[in-house]
């Protein structure tokens, strides 16, 4: 057993929370050291937001040859290798990790290998070696992982998460998805892109649920166009395995029917990663398994923070980052910026792609709003159109009163791109008026946003 001298802060967790916060904590003039027992960037960097988007652009492209004739190209024989498209998904993993490394080493981050267990709020055990460390604060950033239901037992080859999927070499011929969500639906429109055969099974009435209801629908009607079944209001009550995958009993308000299906793919949430931690130890307190935090990240025990997936706030690696940053700056004993989630971003990758931050439209007129509301579709965007790519809209939520951005909802080309404009706009309290006096390029996919702002002051001109 070796003993460590003192740091000022231990990052357990090397994800977009972590690796963050240490860096941030480290530019402050803070001795920091980041415990990551598998690869550093977590999931999202390993398995989750970089390498899935990787594979959605190369869905993308299929889908785009598959349209071919439309852009005046004809051609036989197209031959398609998803295994490739693993193997570079795989290689912009590789480069993101070893930028984390570089980026730890520049800051003068300690990046140690192992599993961390709390002995007190200052005392850090690191297995296999029985390292012990002692530190001023301690930063809980140990993510989450897959959930699943008991009807589905996960085993990796039938049933299977979103990891097994993004290591997966060789398609199958049909799959279920369970979960119409973020991850759901980016499947979803990969799978069908390269030709499986892909159902999706929803308990709740609709897909992506917690998105506005009209851009719910919208997503739904494009997928389903493109071949892809929805079950929403269903849920999956039993599974057995039959020759060449599994039979899937599906309940909903039309009965009982049964599918066959390659493979089943489970996502419908996540569960922290707080087992083997010591928090019980330490009397950090939880609920329903995930650590409980007040607005500058810290836990029910002084010098213990927490950040991202393990605090179950908003399961998103913008927000973790964000988390990061106000942790290490409260930590620093600088004052934060106070984070709102009800205005974080939110984006889904599959196509149309969907973005999206405040309330949607009958959340603001449940909070006693009176609302208005701008609307513009892509299809009447001269630059969708140049491109072939009309499907969507942009939808703003706006306060009657004052103008104020309450919501923004966006379904259709690159629109997790176009976001941002408006995330500025609410940031610093502009309203309907400042959206529509900007003069944007033409043609650019981005005018959706000022015809959308002028829309919700009657002033649209090229609707």
């Amino acid at each position: 057993m070796t003993l460590d001298g003192q740091y000022d802060a231990v990052v357990i967790g090397a994800g977009p929370g972590g690796y963050v916060a240490a860096i941030r904590a480290a530019q402050l003039g803070l001795r920091t050291a980041v415990v990551e027992r598998e690869d550093l960037g977590g999931v999202c960097l390993n398995w989750g937001c970089i390498p899935s988007k990787a594979l959605l652009k190369n869905a993308e492209v299929l889908s785009l040859l598959h349209q071919a004739e439309e852009f005046g190209f004809y051609f036989d024989n197209l031959r398609v290798d998803y295994a490739k498209a693993i193997d570079r998904s795989r290689r912009v993993v590789d480069r993101n990790t070893r930028g984390v490394a570089y980026l730890l080493r520049k800051n003068k981050v300690e990046h140690i290998k192992g599993e961390a267990a709390l002995r007190d709020s200052h005392t850090i055990e690191v297995a296999p070696e029985s390292r012990i460390i002692k530190t001023k604060n301690v930063v809980l950033a140990t993510g989450a992982r897959p959930r699943s239901i008991p009807a589905l037992p996960v085993d990796g080859k039938l049933v299977m998460t979103s990891r097994h999927a993004l290591e997966l070499r060789q398609l199958p011929s049909s799959v279920v998805i369970v979960g119409a969500g973020a991850t759901g639906v980016e499947f979803a429109y990969l799978y069908n892109a390269y030709g499986v055969k892909v159902t999706v099974v929803e308990l709740l009435p609709r897909v992506v649920p917690n998105e506005d209801e009209e851009i719910s629908r919208e997503l739904e009607r494009a997928l389903s166009k493109e071949g892809i079944k929805f079950m929403t209001g269903s849920r999956v009550t039993q599974m057995t395995p039959v020759q060449g995958g599994s039979r899937l009993k599906i309940e909903s308000s039309n009965g009982m029917q049964e599918i066959d299906c390659e493979k089943v793919l489970v996502a419908v949430g996540v569960q922290a990663n707080t087992e083997n931690l010591g928090l019980d130890r330490v009397g950090v307190a939880t609920d329903k398994g995930f650590v409980q935090i007040d607005a500058n990240m810290s836990t029910n025990v002084p010098g213990v923070y927490a950040i991202g997936d393990v605090t179950g706030k908003l399961l998103l690696a913008h927000v973790a980052s964000a988390q990061g940053v106000m942790a290490a700056e409260t930590i620093a004993g600088v004052e934060p910026q106070p984070l709102d989630y009800v205005t974080m971003p939110r984006a889904t990758y599959c196509h149309p792609q969907v973005a999206s931050f405040g309330l949607t439209e009958q959340q603001a007129r449940e909070q006693g709003y009176s609302v208005k509301i701008g609307k513009f579709p892509f299809q009447a965007s001269g630059k969708a159109a140049a491109i072939a790519d009309t499907t969507g809209m942009a939808k703003l939520v706006v306060d009657e009163k004052y103008g104020e951005l309450l919501g923004a909802h966006l379904i259709g080309p690159e629109v997790t791109e176009m976001l941002a404009e408006l995330s500025m706009a609410r940031l610093l309290e502009g309203t309907t008026l400042e959206l529509g006096w900007m003069v944007h390029s033409h043609p650019t996919l981005s005018e959706v946003i000022k015809e959308a702002a002028l829309a919700a002051d009657g002033r649209a001109i090229h609707i």
